[in-house]
């Protein structure tokens, strides 16, 4: 586990974009693939209905309208980002990186580039490198992207999977701020979990009869999100100096309205400050958070000063939260 409260620089995100791809999944329409229906996708996940990538859609074609959306948001100039970290699980290929045919598409001429596999952590984790490599002054501007398009590897005969996931993007800009900004980061692994929720075939790693689509158990995976999503808080909160009564906005990973439900009651956070986009999106992996995010700010519950807490868990097994007071001020 690595955490801790942050001190000196003040870091913060100045700019937001997302993007999802036009094609809506209805529950319904899934149970004309699978043995499925609507009631009984609802009552175990609570999701409705999800976004899937075109045929001819990449992880690069739906992460750069949310890049682009976020500069523009910030008032950055593309060219003045210096680190673009593209967290995902699901790049258009393993190299060329997407986050290098991203800033390459955005005209990133002075941008490190990099992408980071953390499952469905991967934007908590992204976000935590971008603070570290801007607060030591190794970056001025960080670009940080969360997006998956797990459609791609969803097994079409398997409901258990197939009802969960969607496609989705979301893109921050992180910079110096003047006030508010992250206060702390709590992360973690633990390998051992990780043949709960793989990817088989995907890597150097080969297999007798390699099937290259998404495995999960759900049970152990159930399991362990609603322990980390409690956990992972409950170690942040108090390195901050702060409690669950000051948290104005939660924002947990949406994988499944059940486990949403069961760490909102177990922390003791009000349901009118917690976050569900789920219904609309399914679970989006490194997309779920910034896209939870969007709608937070599209709400206003975003005001100056309020005490954000996101939390994400997912393969590896990862988790990890961050806390940020938001703040709408400009850049120190």
């Amino acid at each position: 586990m690595l955490g801790a409260a942050l001190a000196g620089a003040r870091i913060g995100i100045t700019g937001l974009g997302t993007h999802v791809p036009e094609r809506v999944m209805t529950n319904d329409e899934l149970a004309t693939i699978v043995d499925t229906s609507d009631e009984w996708i609802r009552e175990r996940t609570g999701i409705r209905e999800r976004r899937f990538a075109a045929d001819d859609e990449a992880l690069t074609d739906i992460a750069l309208p949310a890049a682009t959306a976020a500069l523009t948001d910030s008032g950055v100039e593309a060219a003045d980002i210096d680190l673009l970290i593209c967290a995902t699980v699901t790049p258009d290929m393993m190299f060329p990186t997407s986050s290098a045919l991203l800033a390459d598409a955005l005209v990133m001429p002075k941008a490190a580039a990099y992408d980071l596999l953390a499952g469905c952590t991967g934007f908590v984790y992204a976000i935590a490198q971008a603070y570290g490599m801007l607060a030591s002054g190794l970056s001025r501007r960080a670009l940080v992207v969360g997006a998956d398009v797990l459609s791609k590897i969803l097994d079409w005969e398997d409901r258990s999977t197939l009802v969960l996931f969607g496609d989705g993007a979301g893109a921050v800009v992180m910079e110096p701020v003047e006030s508010g900004g992250f206060l702390g980061f709590e992360l973690g692994a633990d390998g051992g979990g990780g043949e709960h929720l793989w990817y088989p075939g995907s890597g150097s790693r080969t297999f007798e009869s390699p099937e290259a689509l998404l495995k999960m158990n759900g049970r152990e995976v159930f399991k362990f999100a609603t322990r980390i999503m409690v956990y992972s808080a409950e170690q942040l909160l108090p390195t901050c100096g702060k409690t669950v009564d000051d948290v104005d906005v939660y924002i947990p990973h949406q994988a499944n309205k059940r486990i949403i439900d069961y760490a909102v009651a177990k922390l003791g956070i009000p349901s009118e400050k917690t976050i569900v986009n789920v219904d609309r999106y399914g679970n989006t992996s490194s997309g779920s958070i910034p896209l939870a995010l969007a709608d937070a700010r599209a709400d206003g519950r975003l005001h100056d000063g309020a005490l954000v807490l996101m939390t994400g868990m997912g393969a590896g097994l990862t988790w990890g939260s961050a806390l940020m007071e938001w703040t709408n001020g400009r850049p120190s």
